[in-house]
């Protein structure tokens, strides 16, 4: 990533990330919903971008499909690689990026994504990435965060306290029917959307708050950044507690997500 304008952000993002295996046991879950969404089955070839622990890639491997998988954190891919051996899956898993895949053109009769490829910095190109690998006749699959919901309004309190580097996209644009209409354009047919709902057990918003600085990256940079300002700190941490509070009933949040899937031309 050496010529790239965004290397120090994506290292960033790499180092944070680190720290989200933990709530791969909600998104595992979710992971279901996406393959039964993109109607993975035995003997196709997937790729699961920002694979992160790897629940989509094992999912869809216990399908019967070949799959690779590939995200920006090692310490994820160690986690993804553990949980493919227990169950014995052949998944190769890699290093790379987004925005630069390391495969062939038409690679892939399914490449999908779980709240992942929406960090890309430049949505063109990662989305331009996904469809290069993907087969003609094959489907593109992906989970996002809708931008008035939980998760993505949390990003939204982050971003004032840590603004994105110019030119970078917002991720819960890509929680937008109609954002992902544009993006995904003439290229592809057979557009599709549905929603689930992720549910976390908590016993407060305070408890989610403190949760989601151990492990979400955007969040733990925030409180790393602003460790030496306390009332910055505090102040960042309330507009989470209160944001998160209308989403929280019966000891648990309420995370919606919207999955998108289309067929490339």
């Amino acid at each position: 990533m050496s010529n790239d304008p965004f290397a120090t952000f994506k290292a960033a993002q790499r180092e944070a990330w680190a720290l989200f295996s933990p709530l791969a046991a909600f998104t595992t879950t979710a992971a279901a919903s996406l393959v039964d969404f993109a109607g993975v089955h035995a003997g196709e070839m997937c790729l699961d971008v920002a694979c992160g622990t790897g629940v989509v890639a094992i999912t869809a491997a216990r399908r019967g499909a070949k799959v690779r998988g590939l995200d920006l954190s090692p310490a994820l891919l160690d986690d993804a690689r553990k949980n493919a051996a227990i169950i014995n899956v052949d998944i190769e898993f890699v290093d790379g990026d987004v925005e630069a895949l390391p495969y062939p053109d038409a690679s892939f009769d399914v490449v999908l994504s779980q709240f992942g490829h929406m960090f890309a910095p430049r949505p063109e190109i990662a989305i331009a990435q996904m469809l290069r690998v993907l087969k003609p006749g094959g489907r593109i699959a992906f989970s996002t965060w809708p931008p008035e919901l939980v998760i993505a309004r949390m990003f939204a309190i982050v971003a004032k306290y840590l603004p994105p580097p110019p030119g970078a996209a917002p991720p819960p644009a890509w929680g937008d029917p109609n954002v992902v209409r544009e993006r995904l354009g003439g290229a592809v047919k057979n557009l599709e959307f549905d929603r689930d709902e992720m549910m976390v057990p908590t016993l407060s918003p305070q408890h989610y708050r403190t949760n989601m600085e151990l492990t979400a990256g955007p969040v733990v940079r925030v409180v790393q950044m602003l460790a030496s300002e306390p009332a910055r700190l505090a102040a960042f941490r309330k507009e989470i507690e209160v944001m998160s509070e209308s989403f929280f009933s019966r000891n648990r949040i309420r995370q919606s997500f919207l999955m998108t899937r289309a067929v490339k031309i």
